[in-house]
């Protein structure tokens, strides 16, 4: 058996590593002493410790092949003991190490040069001197971001510990700049290309929310005689100008997706294009790829069309000024707008009875004054135009992907695509999750830890409305594999698709980008190679690791806001629902803000509680109460810790 193997190492708790080999059921474990000079996400060489009996098996990191952190993000701060006093070295002078934002990272770094004036503040550090892993590295400070706390600082330092970079460099500003000077050029170009269909005089339209600024989509819809509809999915044609091999390319495969923070954009492409040559402005003229189908009345595709196109948006909606044309029966666009909603529900409705999950979850949106500060937070209510706008955008991932494969099999051969995929659940997983939906009073049917889409669906149904809606739902994701993007097809379980890809967001996502390249290519008849196909694999991955990244400081910069909205809360009374039990505490959810913090067994008074993990629930020795996952509660805010991001709450009743 191979005693040496490879792996991306994962730090948890306070320095245990996990990596993944294959041919084991469970990850390797790395205790704390055996991780070497290796930090969370590094690529790692690992060997295997001699195995204990009915023990995980263990290893130690031999080398680090490649580093996941270039910088370190954290504050500067004064070592203190025990009792909090200042620890000073030989010398007398106070020891000051970086305490990393990121809680991954297990090293608490010394800081030789910092001075008094960097204390609590924001930093970016280079590691300078790790010589024994068993003992701290030294590092120094690259840059200071601002003073820990402050707004512009923490979302500087959420961007920073990304890895992303808010601005571009300047040969990519030029080259986008001169796109944007040569635009009339290019467009009388464009307009020359026999290829590109001109579809100006169909009625087409936006519809994005209120705020948005780039517009990666637009649909186009009309009668025609025979009774059947055509609807025209128009795309911005990045890749018309954003060109392989170029600053601009490697720059957004460097990117690979626009990250969207609570107060800001990163975009993956400069904003002259995202905002202007490229989003599908209205009243313009604009290059589009377009996938353009004839539907009859049951939604079921006639005829299609895919190509490069010249559109022209007649109209900019928000979601919610198209609902509103809708509700009350007239107003621009009105017929095309009912029209595009009859079909769109009959997609809907054949999706879902075709075994595609409903796994819409609630999205927060915060209102921020002029300082960033939030002065509201609340639960985004989706509208029935952005599910219309959802529908077509799947048909066309669908239908493109799709396509893609018919054209293989007529061929006889393999086309290189980039596809979105999803794969079938992890048994232990769904076992895991019906065992914890059942103790919930809920039936959920599981066989060998298999379960069909079908059935996770009637449990969704189930919880409508309930007060634990959002934690099965939640419960539920989690138990599913990763979407990832890659060049081998296996479908997409989620959605119930043989094929899917990402087609219709190419201004904000590179495997987007990458899709059109590779579709113009097969439209033309232009056979793409092995080491082509290799190199799109290798990009796959990259933006599938690139869009964790920005999920994570996504989630990083709510829970940032969410915590700073409760800073002026303490004391007040917050309707809860319990979204986790543990020995030490319950976890709670503030049903407005969906604020998550803690109740600690230790601050209810009223009786000694103990966790019954098997039951999901905390129970009274000398009362008998319980208190379950999903349980409705009222809870007071007695603690918002904005640096730790926690939020302690007392229990108050059970409703």
């Amino acid at each position: 058996m191979n005693n040496t193997h490879e792996g991306t190492i994962m730090v948890r708790g306070k320095g245990t590593g996990f990596v993944v080999v294959e041919g084991f059921e469970e990850d390797i474990v790395i205790e704390r002493e055996a991780l070497g000079f290796a930090l969370d996400g590094d690529t790692v060489t690992i060997e295997l410790n001699k195995k204990v009996e009915n023990e995980r098996q263990t290893g130690h990191v031999t080398a680090v092949l490649k580093k996941a952190h270039r910088e370190l993000i954290g504050t500067v701060r004064n070592k203190t003991d025990r009792n909090d006093n200042i620890v000073k070295d030989e010398n007398g002078q106070s020891i000051v190490y970086l305490h990393p934002d990121n809680r991954r990272i297990h090293i608490r770094p010394l800081l030789p040069d910092a001075t008094a004036n960097d204390l609590e503040m924001k930093v970016a550090v280079e590691l300078s001197k790790w010589i024994d892993a068993k003992q701290e590295p030294q590092a120094k400070i690259i840059e200071t971001l601002g003073r820990a706390g402050d707004h512009e600082t923490e979302m500087q330092a959420i961007i920073r510990s990304g890895g992303f970079a808010q601005d571009f460099p300047e040969a990519v500003q030029e080259a986008a700049q001169k796109l944007h000077d040569t635009k009339d050029q290019i467009f009388a170009d464009a307009i020359n290309d026999p290829k590109r269909r001109d579809v100006r005089g169909t009625p087409t339209m936006t519809i994005d929310p209120a705020d948005a600024k780039d517009f990666d989509d637009a649909l186009s819809v009309k009668k025609l005689e025979n009774g059947n509809t055509e609807v025209g999915i128009h795309i911005a044609d990045v890749s018309h100008y954003v060109r392989e091999g170029e600053s601009l390319d490697d720059e957004a495969q460097e990117r690979g997706t626009s990250i969207y923070l609570v107060d800001r954009v990163i975009p993956m492409l400069p904003e002259i294009l995202s905002n202007d040559l490229c989003s599908l402005r209205p009243n313009e003229d604009r290059l589009a790829f377009s996938a353009i189908f004839e539907l009859n009345s049951q939604a079921e595709i006639q005829s299609a069309w895919y190509g490069q196109t010249i559109i022209h948006s007649d109209k900019r909606f928000s979601y919610e000024d198209a609902q509103q044309v809708l509700n009350d029966g007239n107003g621009e666009y009105f017929e095309e707008l009912t029209a595009m909603l009859t079909l769109s529900r009959q997609l809907r409705k054949k999706r879902y009875q075709n075994g595609a999950i409903a796994f819409e979850q609630p999205e927060v949106k915060f209102e921020l004054d002029e300082r960033g500060a939030p002065v509201r937070v609340y639960k985004k209510h989706r509208t029935e135009t952005m599910l219309m706008i959802e529908d077509f955008m799947l048909l066309a991932n669908r239908e493109v992907a799709t396509y893609i494969n018919k054209k293989a099999k007529k061929e006889d051969r393999e086309l290189a695509f980039v596809y979105r995929i999803h794969d079938v659940p992890n048994p232990d997983r769904i076992e895991e999750l019906a065992t914890f939906v059942n103790a919930l009073g809920y039936d959920f049917t599981v066989q060998n830890g298999t379960v069909p889409a079908g059935e996770i669906n009637k449990l969704l149904e189930a919880v409508v409305g309930k007060p634990e809606e959002n934690l099965i739902k939640t419960a539920s994701i989690r138990s599913m594999s990763k979407a990832v993007y890659s060049t081998k097809n296996i479908g997409h379980f989620g959605l119930a698709f043989d094929y899917y890809t990402h087609f219709t967001s190419p201004i904000r996502r590179y495997p987007d980008l990458m899709s059109h390249k590779l579709l113009r290519q097969h439209l033309d008849g232009v056979t793409v190679g092995q080491k082509e196909t290799a190199q799109y694999e290798h990009l796959c991955k990259q933006s599938s690791e690139r869009e964790g990244e920005a999920v994570s400081a996504e989630r990083d910069s709510i829970k940032f806001k969410q915590v700073e909205y409760m800073l002026n809360k303490v004391g007040d009374e917050f309707d809860a629902v319990i979204t986790g039990v543990t020995d030490w505490g319950i976890y709670v959810q503030d049903q407005e803000s969906m604020s998550e913090g803690m109740v600690r067994l230790a601050t209810i008074k009223s009786d000694y509680y103990e966790h019954e993990a098997k039951k999901y629930r905390i129970k009274g020795r000398r009362t008998g109460n319980t208190y379950r996952l999903g349980d409705a509660i009222k809870v007071k805010l007695v603690r918002a810790n904005e640096e730790e991001r926690q939020l302690d709450f007392e229990l108050i009743e059970k409703k």
